[in-house]
C-alpha cells in the first residue's frame, strides 16, 4: 500500500521534471551556460585550494632555504597562478550572475505568458468562484519559484563538484572527518524541511485572507471606486481592515519565522563546535610534525569549505523540496481544466443561417448558485428576425445571451442553430458569428481606434470599416471632438489620456460590436447611460445595420423594444409570454403591465 508521504514525494518528483522542462522552454541556451558556468567554478574551488596549499608549504620551505630568491620565485609562480585562477573565478561569476539574471527575466515572462494563457482559456464560471482567485493569487506569487528551481540545480552541481573534492581530500586523512562533515550539517536542513512544510501550509490557509487585503488596497488605490471612497469617507475604514489584515499576516508569519532561527541557531552551534574541533586536531598534528603548515590549512581549510558546501548542497536540496512544493501552487492553476469545450470533429458555423436559433428545453443554474436561472426555457429565433428578451433584473435575460456565446452550456437541454447542438462547433466560429455588446462592457484604456478595432482584430488597424462602425454608433462625432482624433489614449490610467462620459464609452462599446459584421447582433441594454435623442439615433442607425441579419435586443426602456419582431418575456426563469407588441398589451399580461408602468412616467 503506498503511503501519504511516498505520494507526496511521488508528485514532487513529477513536479519537478515539469519544473525543467518549463526552463528548458524558455531558455534553453541560458541554462546550458548556467550549467558549464556552474562545472568551472566546481573545479575552480578545489585548484584554489591546493595553490593555497603550495604556496603555504614554499613559504615554509623558505624559511629555512638557503637560495632565498629561488625560493621566493617559486612562491611568486604559485602567486601569479593563484591569481590568474581568481580572477577567472571572479570571471565566473560575474558571467553566472549575468546570465542567471537573463535568464531569471526570460523564465518569469515566460510563467507569466503561461498564467495569461490559462486565464483566457478558463470558463466565465471560474471568475464566478471564489476558490479559483485563490488559486490565481498563489499562482501568481509562486511563478518565480520556476527560476528558482533552476538557480538551485546550478548550485547544486557546482557545490557537488567541491564537495566530492573536499571529502575525497578529507578522506585521504581521515575518514573521520567525512563522517563528521556530513553530520554537522543535516540538522540546519532538517530544520529547514520542517518549516518549509509549515509554511506552505500556512500560506495555503491564509490565502483569502492576503486577497481580501489586496482587495482593500485595491478599493483604495483604484479609480473605479474613488467617487464613492470619498462622497461616503470610506478612505480610513478600508485602511484600517487593510492595516489589520496585514497585521494578522504578519503576526502568524512572524511566528514561524522566529521559531525557525532559534531552531537554526541551535543547529549551528552544533556545526561551529565541531569545526573548531577539527581545527584543533589538524592543529595538534602540525605541532607534533605529522603534516606540514601547508596541509594544515588545506585540510582546515577542506573541512570548513567542505562543510559550507554540504551546507549549501543540502541546503539547495531542501530549497528544491521547498520551491517544488510552492510551485504545486502554481501547477494546480495550469491544471484547471475548462468545462467548456471543443468538440472532437468541428462542424462549420453555417455563414448564411437556414431556420434559425432554437433554445430546446433549456435549464441552467451557476455553479457556485443555489437556484436554478432558467428553467424549461423553449423558443425558436428566425434568420433575420429582431427579438427582444424583457423581464425584471435577475430573471436571466443575460444568461439566454452568454448560452448562445458559449461562455457557458445549459445544465441540461439544448441550443442549436440550423438544428445543429451549439457543441458541435468550433467556438472561435460560432463567437464570430455573434456580435454582442453587454451592459458591463469593457473600456479599454489605448486608443479610440484600438478600442473599435478589437471588435475585429483581423481586420487592418486603419479599416474604413472602423470609421463606419463609429458613425453608426455615433461615436464618430465623440471622436473628432479628442485632442488627437482616433489616435487619443481614452480612460486617466497613462498619459496624456481622455476620460468620457458613460454614455460616451457606450458608444465606443457599440461601435466595437458593430465592427464585427457578423449574422447575429446582441445589444444587452445598448442605450442604459443615454438621453432619449442619443437612444433614438442609435436605433434608428441599429435598425439600418441590422438589416437582413438576426438581431437580439435586452433592454428595460419599452420604447425600445416596441420595434422587435417578436418579444419574449421572462419571469422566475421561464418564458411567460411571447408576441408582438401590440398583441402583448391586448393579452393584458405582464408585459402591458410592465409596459403601463413605466408609460406613467412619460404622461
Amino acid at each position: 500500500m503506498v503511503t501519504k508521504s511516498v505520494k507526496q514525494k511521488i508528485l514532487l518528483s513529477l513536479q519537478m521534471g515539469r519544473a525543467l522542462r518549463l526552463v528548458r522552454q524558455s531558455a534553453p541556451g541560458w541554462t546550458m551556460a548556467n550549467l558549464a558556468l556552474a562545472i568551472v567554478q566546481g573545479l575552480l574551488a578545489l585548484l584554489l585550494l591546493y595553490l593555497m596549499k603550495l604556496t603555504v608549504d614554499g613559504v615554509t620551505a623558505g624559511l629555512v632555504a638557503t637560495d632565498k630568491i629561488e625560493a621566493f620565485g617559486r612562491v611568486l609562480l604559485l602567486i601569479g597562478v593563484t591569481g590568474a585562477a581568481t580572477l577567472l573565478s571572479s570571471l565566473c561569476n560575474t558571467l553566472s550572475a549575468l546570465f542567471s539574471e537573463k535568464q531569471s527575466l526570460v523564465v518569469t515572462d515566460y510563467v507569466h505568458s503561461m498564467i495569461q494563457a490559462k486565464s483566457v482559456a478558463v470558463d466565465l464560471e471560474f471568475y464566478e468562484n471564489a476558490q479559483y482567485y485563490d488559486t490565481l493569487q498563489r499562482a501568481q506569487g509562486e511563478g518565480y519559484r520556476s527560476v528558482s528551481i533552476v538557480t538551485g540545480l546550478v548550485q547544486l552541481s557546482r557545490n557537488c563538484i567541491s564537495l566530492l573534492a573536499m571529502a575525497g581530500l578529507l578522506f585521504s586523512f581521515h575518514w573521520i572527518f567525512a563522517i563528521i562533515l556530513f553530520i554537522t550539517v543535516m540538522p540546519g536542513i532538517l530544520v529547514r524541511l520542517k518549516y518549509a512544510n509549515k509554511m506552505y501550509r500556512w500560506q495555503r490557509e491564509r490565502t483569502s485572507v492576503e486577497r481580501k487585503a489586496y482587495y482593500f488596497h485595491w478599493l483604495l488605490t483604484g479609480d473605479m471606486h474613488a467617487k464613492e471612497v470619498r462622497l461616503f469617507d470610506l478612505g480610513n475604514l478600508f485602511i484600517g481592515r487593510f492595516r489589520d489584515l496585514r497585521q494578522l499576516i504578519r503576526r502568524e508569519r512572524l511566528r514561524i519565522a522566529t521559531k525557525r532561527s532559534l531552531a537554526e541557531l541551535t543547529a549551528q552551534i552544533g556545526a561551529t563546535v565541531a569545526a573548531l574541533g577539527s581545527y584543533a586536531f589538524f592543529a595538534y598534528r602540525t605541532v607534533y610534525g605529522s603534516i606540514t603548515l601547508g596541509d594544515m590549512i588545506m585540510y582546515y581549510q577542506a573541512f570548513q569549505r567542505g562543510q559550507s558546501y554540504l551546507k549549501e548542497l543540502l541546503g539547495s536540496l531542501a530549497a528544491l523540496y521547498e520551491d517544488n512544493l510552492f510551485l504545486s501552487n502554481l501547477y494546480e492553476f495550469l491544471d484547471l481544466k475548462p468545462k467548456v469545450v471543443e468538440p472532437h470533429y468541428p462542424i462549420p458555423v453555417p455563414k448564411i443561417m437556414q431556420t434559425g436559433i432554437v433554445f430546446d428545453h433549456v435549464n441552467f443554474q451557476y455553479p457556485s448558485g443555489a437556484r436554478k436561472v432558467l428553467e424549461d426555457v423553449t423558443f425558436a429565433i428566425r434568420p433575420g428576425e429582431k427579438v427582444a428578451l424583457v423581464g425584471e433584473n435577475g430573471e436571466g435575460k443575460t444568461t439566454l445571451i452568454k448560452l448562445m456565446c458559449r461562455l457557458y452550456d445549459p445544465s441540461s437541454g439544448k441550443i442549436t442553430i440550423d438544428g445543429v447542438d451549439l457543441r458541435d462547433f468550433k467556438i472561435s466560429e460560432l463567437r464570430q458569428q455573434i456580435s454582442v455588446i453587454f451592459q458591463d462592457y469593457a473600456k479599454y484604456h489605448l486608443t479610440a481606434r484600438e478600442n473599435i478595432w478589437f471588435g475585429n482584430i483581423n481586420l487592418a488597424l486603419n479599416d474604413e470599416k472602423i470609421y463606419s462602425s463609429a458613425r453608426l454608433s455615433g461615436a464618430d462625432d465623440i471622436i473628432d471632438r479628442l485632442p488627437a482624433g482616433y489616435e487619443t489614449i481614452l480612460g486617466k490610467w497613462f498619459e496624456d489620456g481622455e476620460e468620457l462620459s458613460i454614455g460616451e464609452w457606450q458608444k465606443i462599446a457599440l461601435a466595437r460590436a458593430y465592427l464585427n459584421n457578423s449574422q447575429i447582433i446582441v445589444l444587452d441594454e445598448p442605450t442604459s447611460s443615454m438621453d432619449a435623442k442619443a437612444e433614438y439615433e442609435v436605433f434608428q442607425n441599429f435598425h439600418r445595420l441590422a438589416e437582413g441579419k438576426t438581431a437580439i435586443l435586452i433592454s428595460h426602456r419599452f420604447s425600445t423594444v416596441r420595434m422587435a419582431d417578436r418579444i419574449y418575456v421572462l419571469n422566475g426563469g421561464r418564458i411567460k409570454e411571447s408576441g408582438a407588441h401590440d398583441e402583448l398589451l391586448q393579452r393584458g399580461g405582464m408585459y402591458a403591465r410592465l409596459f403601463e408602468t413605466q408609460a406613467q412616467y412619460y404622461k
